[in-house]
């Protein structure tokens, strides 16, 4: 079985999560800073590589009434990237409100001022890839 990988896609910072063997939780969780899109995908290959992934699913942020925004183009433009460039099947999952639970927890967890920025990220992504995992675990 492959692993999946959650994806958290920002401008300079990409926050990263990958399942455990069995699709049933996040695990190893990471951020690629970059602001290049081609440096992230590079980054991520070496993670689908070292991780023995399988799918890709990259978050959507839509807005709050549902609707898709400039935000989610940049979004589905960067999974068609990875699509190409991985062959990968890449799902879009929605994202609203992961960064501000990533918040959330992070306050409960005392991560304050850079530490929390340099994982917020990482959490968001973990947060989309286990909303996804529940989902196609249910159906």
């Amino acid at each position: 079985m492959k692993r999946m990988m959650g994806i958290d896609y920002g401008d300079a910072r990409t926050g990263i999560a990958i399942s455990d063997l069995l699709c049933s939780i996040a695990g190893s969780t990471t951020v690629i800073h970059s602001r290049r899109d081609e440096k992230t995908i590079a980054e991520i290959q070496k993670l689908i590589a070292a991780y023995d992934v399988g799918e890709l699913v990259v978050g959507l942020p839509k807005n709050m009434d549902g609707t898709e925004g400039p935000r989610a183009e940049l979004c589905r433009a960067f999974a068609d990237q990875l699509r190409q460039a991985t062959g990968l099947p890449v799902a879009m999952w929605d994202e609203r409100r992961t960064t501000v639970e990533a918040h959330n927890i992070l306050s409960a967890h005392n991560y304050h001022g850079q530490k929390r920025k340099n994982t917020v990220d990482a959490v968001a992504a973990s947060l989309i890839l286990e909303g996804y995992l529940a989902y196609r675990n249910r159906g």
